[in-house]
């Protein structure tokens, strides 16, 4: 067989893979990433894949096997040094995963991603206080405020400088693991901001409410889509991978954002929350999915998470002086439209 159909039953393999993962049958997935693998044994890809697949069925062990396995082919491989990371912190050893973390920062700024950088190096702060990290972070955040970065590097740079500046935060979401709920002074902040417009309601004079301005156009939430009763899911699922075999980015997100809506319809959040995941991958600043996301967020009462990207989402929102965003995000503070 020649070397080029040889990588062609490769490809073919992997995306079954993919395809069977993002579909969520991990059997299917894991057995194409083995053929894989067998087809092109010094590839690492289809050794990382197994391990994602595994570590998105909270199956953290196994998949540290497979991102060591990737590793030993190619030690720089982003997504098995992420995946490796992740995997070491869901199994409760945050001195390894911050390390971790400190070797994908370096790979990533290395590869010129210095915003992934910064992400990277950020999270290992997060997970393990140490002088020489704090440092690194420092220096990888000057690097960044001085490249004039995109949303997405904003972004990271906003949240590093929390943690830089001893901000409490949310340590960073696995697979694997259970977003905190709200903590005690949140719940203290939110009781006293209730009190105070019950007050101011009560104060309101009656005739005040009879001459309030018309209220503006209902803004929908973002997951309130023009979805039949009875979609079918399968569908929408192969209309979303076909939009991105074909470069399509409009039409994939779009149909990613119709699959979340409609897992989370039947009941599914786990599905709906990967659903969005997928969508950032292709497009990390999209506003729609991390607006759907906060909706998911909120309906499992993970109001840490949801809180803490509203503000993020809402700061990029006024540098950018995106009125509409701006609204949106609003909106989505007081429940869907």
């Amino acid at each position: 067989m020649s070397g080029e159909a040889l990588y062609e039953r490769y490809k073919d393999a992997l995306k079954r893979g993919h395809v069977a993962s993002l579909r969520g049958r991990l059997e299917d997935a894991l057995t194409a990433y083995a053929e894989a693998a067998a087809i092109a044994p010094e590839r690492a890809t289809p050794h990382a894949s197994a391990g994602t697949a595994l570590l998105r069925r909270k199956r953290p062990a196994d998949a540290l096997r497979h991102y060591g396995v990737a590793l030993q082919l190619s030690p720089r491989d982003e997504a098995a040094l992420l995946g490796r990371a992740q995997a070491l912190a869901a199994l409760g050893r945050p001195g390894e995963a911050a390390d971790a973390y400190d070797t994908l920062s370096e790979a990533r700024l290395a590869a010129g991603k210095l915003a992934d950088a910064v992400d990277a190096a950020r999270r290992g702060l997060e997970l393990a206080e140490g002088r020489e990290r704090r440092r690194m972070l420092a220096r990888l955040i000057e690097q960044l405020r001085a490249s004039e970065p995109g949303e997405p590097g904003r972004l990271a740079l906003e949240q590093a400088l929390r943690v830089l500046d001893g901000v409490a935060m949310s340590p960073p979401a696995t697979p694997a693991a259970v977003p905190p709920t709200a903590e005690p002074a949140e719940e203290a902040e939110a009781a006293e901001e209730a009190e105070a417009a019950e007050q101011a309601e009560a104060a309101e004079e009656p005739e005040a409410a009879e001459q309030a301005e018309p209220a503006g156009p209902v803004i929908r939430s973002a997951l309130d889509r023009d979805l039949p009763a009875d979609v079918d899911v399968d569908a929408l699922t192969r209309a979303a991978e076909a939009a991105i075999d074909r470069g399509d980015m409009a039409a994939a997100l779009g149909a990613l954002l119709d699959l979340a809506a409609a897992h989370h319809r039947q009941g599914s959040a786990e599905a709906a929350i990967d659903a969005c995941y997928v969508g950032l991958s292709l497009r990390p600043d999209d506003v729609d999915l991390h607006l759907a996301l906060v909706e998911l967020y909120g309906d499992r009462g993970w109001t840490v998470l949801a809180t803490e990207k509203l503000d993020l989402l809402d700061r990029l929102a006024t540098l950018d002086e995106d009125v509409d965003a701006t609204a949106r995000i609003a909106a989505a503070r007081t429940g869907p439209g």
